[in-house]
C-alpha cells in the first residue's frame, strides 16, 4: 500500500488568494461608493412639487410681463476688470437689476450681480471671480411695482456678448 501524501496547506495556492483579492476589492469599492455618495448628496430633487409649480406660475407671469414691455437685453462680461455691462432696450427702465448667473447642476458655482443704472439703458455691475460655461441667465427687473423676468440658458464667458429676450417665450402662451 502506497504512502498518502500530505496536501500543501491552503494558502500555498494561487486560487483561495484570486477569490479573496476579489472579495476584498469589491468590498473596498462598495465602502468608498458609499462615502462618496454620503459626502456629496444630490441637491437636485424639490421635496415640495406644489410650491413648485405656483413658483412656475408666477415666473411665467413675469416672463410674459417682460415679453409685453419688449424688453431685450445684451450682456457683456469683462475679462480683464470683472465688470458686468448691460444694455437694455424696451419700455421699462428701472434704477436697478438683479442678474443671477445660475449652475445648472453645482448651487455653489450660482453668482448674483446687482446692476446700477448708469444712463441710457446702461447698467453696471462686477462679478468678482470669472464664469464660464452652461448657465441659466436670469435677469429681474421692476415696472410700476411688478417685477419682470427675463429666463434663457446661455453659454456664458468672459469677452463674449449675449442677448437675452431674442428668443420666443415657449409655454406661457395664455389659453383664452
Amino acid at each position: 500500500m502506497p504512502a498518502a501524501n500530505a496536501a500543501s496547506p491552503w494558502y500555498k495556492h494561487l486560487w483561495p488568494w484570486i477569490i479573496i483579492g476579489i472579495l476584498a476589492c469589491s468590498v473596498t469599492l462598495t465602502l468608498s461608493m458609499v462615502t462618496i455618495a454620503v459626502n456629496n448628496p444630490d441637491n437636485l430633487v424639490n421635496d415640495n412639487y406644489y410650491e413648485a409649480g405656483k413658483g412656475i406660475n408666477r415666473s411665467l407671469d413675469r416672463e410674459l410681463l417682460a415679453q409685453a414691455l419688449g424688453v431685450k437685453a445684451s450682456l457683456y462680461l469683462d475679462e480683464l476688470t470683472g465688470e458686468v455691462e448691460l444694455r437694455l432696450d424696451g419700455q421699462s427702465e428701472p434704477a436697478t437689476l438683479e442678474l443671477n448667473l445660475i449652475s445648472p447642476t453645482q448651487p455653489d458655482r450660482d453668482r448674483k450681480v446687482l446692476l446700477a443704472h448708469a444712463g441710457s439703458g446702461r447698467y453696471l455691475g462686477q462679478l468678482d471671480d470669472k464664469v464660464e460655461g452652461r448657465r441659466f441667465v436670469e435677469l429681474l427687473g421692476e415696472e410700476n411695482g411688478k417685477v419682470w423676468r427675463m429666463f434663457e440658458e446661455e453659454n456664458v464667458g468672459h469677452g463674449v456678448r449675449l442677448e437675452l429676450g431674442d428668443e420666443a417665450l415657449l409655454g406661457a402662451e395664455r389659453k383664452p
